[in-house]
């Protein structure tokens, strides 16, 4: 851990915000394995081993199988993934490597295809945040459970 305390510690009122938007994201009908799914994802793309492995952890104990935990990096050429849930990990991917030209129209119609305009706000939430959670853990490098300092 870069920090001599952990980041709630030294700023509970911006970690409480975030806490504030999970609550948000978690009650929206996106689902819990959907989220499991996004939050890995851009986890991923971000290089965040502590949110790789708490949203790793967290889909194997809702339920998620293994094999499709361990393709989730390779979505596009693995069909155990269904078309909404390929859509999500789309809109992940554009947002959380978002470039100078933002996302265009013809990804936001695909999405828009499998989520209800509320959804995608959700959606689009979910994916703000955990980028939010992944710039924290890189940039901070909390301790991982389990492994010794």
């Amino acid at each position: 851990m870069r920090t001599s305390k952990p980041h709630p510690e030294l700023a509970p009122a911006g970690y409480q915000g975030l806490l504030q938007v999970v609550r948000h994201v978690r009650a929206s009908s996106l689902g819990h394995g959907l989220l499991n799914l996004v939050e890995l994802r851009a986890s991923q793309l971000n290089g965040c081993a502590y949110c790789m492995d708490m949203h790793a952890t967290a889909a194997l104990e809702a339920g998620e199988s293994p094999r499709r935990l361990n393709l989730v990096g390779g979505w596009r050429e693995a069909p155990v993934f269904t078309p909404r849930e390929q859509a999500a990990l789309a809109w992940t991917e554009a947002l959380t490597e978002l470039g100078r030209h933002g996302v265009d129209d013809a990804l936001y119609a695909a999405t828009r295809a499998h989520f209800t305009e509320q959804e995608l706000v959700d959606l689009t939430y979910a994916i703000a945040l955990i980028n939010a959670w992944n710039r924290l853990g890189v940039g901070l490098q909390p301790d991982l459970p389990g492994v010794p300092a």
